[in-house]
């Protein structure tokens, strides 16, 4: 039960998201003048509908898509009597022109000042934009408000367990012949804070790992117990572990793995706390988010061999990869089930997965929708840009003024990327149902 209301809450948050992308492009469109016929969440049959002034609003069956439909998104192929070209039978050169004239179509003889392609590049530039900038700034407010009110988790310096052993092995489970772990023989007990070694301050667990990395022999740890101070000392073991650099990150080599190495070893773990941070953190942290989005989408190529060497051999999905809207489904029941363990908590905590899943996928629809190839609204904005430009060329060079660019032209561009996108879906979509994402082992 808990896992299909996750289900239907992300499905939920993500029909709420296309919506609002929708608007997006909507409000600047009706704002500039534009006449704007349909405004549609989904697609495939229409579920429902009702006309206002002008403007057909609805829903469709399938929501995982919308559009609003603008009149004249499309430049006639001639104008102010230039010279019309000669047509063509191709196949791409028929759907080009079919997609013209349908832009088209619905243009009244009172309508043609209320193109699209003929406002101005500026314009033309908002309205595109305007729907991947709303999901923008849905993650952005979502991100803010974890940030805020939640916080981001913290490993703190009070103790959440305590090793019974000091195992040689890293992955060994059984402590059969193994030495007592130096935090069990000094007496280091669970809830205890750690407030020193060796006389340095531990403000906060990064600090107290690598003072422990590198603390002489036997080292001195003060902590506070039930309101007490108290000292105890270790003698502490060396073991093959990841070396730390002094701000908690792991030393890596040339090939980026870490690097291992003889350190010492205590056998206590810090307390996973939430710590809310002030706003001024948000910016960073939300441009931290879409470049790390951004990084994925540069490498997408490269994901998706490995997502299709999961899917159909023996490889793993990359906790890091693309996912389809089923993965993403998925792990959102999964969040709301609590099958993901410590990582999803209580309520709370679900809630807070849940909407930085929603915020993660508005990221992705932002930063997807702006690249600039045709159908996405990025490859419209390229198209208003180029025009810009050559007009102002034009303006410089005292030449006449080029006229709007045909980006119609590029139709053919659209079709084959379509088809990629298509293609893409159904390979995330299969490898989602037979080899899907795990977020924990």
């Amino acid at each position: 039960m808990m896992y299909m209301l996750g289900v239907l809450l992300m499905l939920i948050g993500i029909s709420l998201s296309i919506a609002l992308h929708e608007i997006g492009h909507l409000v600047p469109a009706k704002k500039f003048g534009v006449k704007v016929t349909q405004y549609m969440v989904g697609f495939g049959p229409t579920l429902w509908s009702r006309k206002r002034g002008e403007t057909e609003y609805g829903v469709k069956a399938i929501p995982l898509g919308g559009y609003i439909r603008m009149i004249g998104m499309f430049p006639p192929r001639a104008q102010d009597g230039e010279r019309l070209r000669s047509s063509t039978t191709g196949r791409f050169s028929q759907l080009t022109e079919q997609a013209r004239a349908e832009s088209l179509e619905e243009v009244g003889p009172d309508d043609w000042d209320r193109v699209f392609y003929k406002l101005p590049v500026w314009k033309r530039v908002i309205i595109m934009a305007g729907g991947p900038v709303m999901n923008l700034i849905i993650a952005a407010v979502l991100l803010t408000g974890i940030l805020t009110v939640y916080g981001l988790p913290a490993v703190t310096t009070t103790v959440s367990s305590v090793a019974a052993c000091a195992p040689v092995d890293v992955a060994a489970t059984d402590c059969a012949g193994e030495p007592e772990a130096p935090a069990e023989a000094a007496g280091l007990q669970t809830g205890d804070e750690i407030v020193s070694i060796n006389g340095e301050a531990t403000p906060d667990w990064t600090t107290a790992s690598y003072l422990i990395q590198n603390a002489y022999n036997p080292a001195t740890i003060e902590v506070e117990r039930a309101g007490q101070t108290q000292t105890l000392t270790a003698e502490l073991l060396q073991r093959e572990r990841p070396l730390l650099n002094a701000d908690g990150s792991l030393q890596t080599d040339a090939a980026g793995e870490p690097v291992i190495g003889l350190v010492n070893y205590l056998g206590a773990s810090g307390s996973v706390e939430y710590v809310t941070q002030p706003l001024t953190e948000a910016p960073a942290f939300v441009g931290g988010a879409v470049a790390d989005t951004a990084g994925i989408f540069l490498l997408l190529p490269q994901k998706l061999v490995g997502v299709y060497d999961a899917a159909f051999g023996d490889g793993e999905r990359d906790t890091e990869g693309p996912m389809s809207v089923v993965g993403v489904g998925r792990v959102a029941g999964e969040v709301t089930s609590g099958d993901l363990g410590l990582l999803a908590d209580g309520l709370t905590a679900r809630m807070v997965l849940l909407l930085s899943l929603l915020a993660s996928l508005n990221i992705a629809l932002f930063v997807f929708n702006m690249i600039p190839l045709l159908p996405l609204d990025g490859g419209h904005i390229a198209g208003a840009l180029w025009e810009g430009v050559k007009k102002t060329y034009a303006r410089v060079l005292g030449r006449p003024d080029p006229g709007p660019v045909d980006i119609a032209k590029a139709l053919p561009v659209a079709y084959t990327v379509a088809i990629g996108l298509i293609a893409m879906t159904l390979l995330l979509v299969y490898a989602d149902l037979v080899n899907p994402i795990r977020l924990i082992g």
